[in-house]
């Protein structure tokens, strides 16, 4: 009897990761490529490649990272590029130019934690508020 989908070994969608750690440490650098990683797997994506940038652009948004993101990005078969958050495009400028880049190149942007998402803390629900603690009564 054959196996069924869910037990079959099947490619995903490739994408490819990018990361602006210009002044991250290599600690830091290691839990983002694992929740890169991570992320691609719940969601069944094939991840090709990350893409790292440790010194801040000299030129615009031009990089060796970012032009080596954007030569894979124009293979076919090529989902889109995920991305811890959408700050690790660069400072506001540059990331501005680059999401422009992207959309150029009819690019999906995944993002790990979305826009205007507040980070989780113990006193802090999703949606970034205070919880209330339960009555000891």
């Amino acid at each position: 009897m054959e196996p069924l989908t869910e037990h079959r070994p099947l490619n995903g969608p490739v994408v490819y990761g990018f990361l602006h750690l210009v002044k991250a440490s290599a600690g830091r650098g290691s839990a983002l490529t694992a929740a890169l990683t991570e992320y691609c797997r719940q969601h069944e994506l094939l991840l090709g490649a990350i893409f790292t940038e440790r010194t801040a652009p000299a030129q615009g948004e031009r990089s060796a990272a970012f032009v080596g993101l954007l030569d894979v990005l124009a293979l076919p078969d090529t989902y889109g590029v995920v991305l811890p958050a959408a700050s690790h495009l660069g400072p506001r400028a540059v990331a501005t130019a680059r999401r422009k880049r992207l959309a150029e190149a009819d690019t999906r942007v995944l993002l790990l934690r979305p826009p205007g998402r507040a980070r989780e803390s113990p006193d802090r629900g999703a949606t970034g508020h205070p919880t209330r603690g339960r009555s000891p009564t």
